[in-house]
């Protein structure tokens, strides 16, 4: 009888301690881009050259508790038409069938399943749709907010490394890495404000 006095007793209080954990928890706040103060950025070699690009059309969504990251999302969506490397013959060819292919995916997605907290910032796991192709990636970011003028904003900046082939960017001659990189550097800085 005494140990089961006990042991509903433990059982009552780690259900309290749970239900206050979760009624203390903040509630994910949701924000949006600010696209007029944000930049997504791209790089890639090509005949041993860096070329760097910028995507114009692009939305952000994050939601997002900082003692809960558990609870956060990060949902980004690129419109592909909108890339811009500044040179025009270098642009159609980006946008033509062989590597991204705009005419039949015009946008690529990055939606995560989990953020977790690092050493350095926040991980953002989930996958990546790029010319019809969902994989799997890390999107590491650092997270700064502030109030200004009396709103919430955040800044969400970082960088990651994918391989282009791994999402099919590059058919015909394009497959070969011999002039074109594998890899590609994208590079974010975004100016998040929270809803209203």
């Amino acid at each position: 009888m005494i140990v089961r006095t006990a042991l509903r007793a433990a059982l009552l209080g780690t259900l309290v301690t749970a239900a206050t954990w979760a009624t203390a928890a903040t509630p994910p706040v949701r924000y949006t881009v600010d696209a007029a103060k944000s930049t997504l950025e791209y790089s890639f070699v090509q005949a041993g050259a860096k070329n760097s690009g910028t995507f114009k059309k692009y939305s952000v969504t994050l939601d997002f508790s900082a003692d809960n990251p558990g609870s956060s999302k990060l949902d980004v969506l690129i419109d592909m038409g909108s890339l811009d490397t500044g040179d025009k013959e270098r642009d159609d060819a980006l946008r033509g069938a062989d590597l991204f292919d705009i005419a039949k995916f015009p946008q690529a997605r990055f939606t995560s399943t989990q953020i977790v907290k690092t050493t350095s910032g926040y991980d953002a796991v989930g996958k990546l749709t790029l010319r019809g192709v969902a994989r799997d990636i890390h999107v590491p970011f650092t997270l700064r907010t502030a109030t200004e003028q009396g709103k919430a904003v955040s800044y969400l900046a970082g960088k990651t490394t994918l391989k282009r082939l791994d999402f099919a960017v590059g058919q015909g001659d394009w497959k070969s890495t011999e002039w074109v990189s594998d890899e590609a550097g994208i590079t974010y800085a975004v100016r998040l404000t929270a809803a209203q």
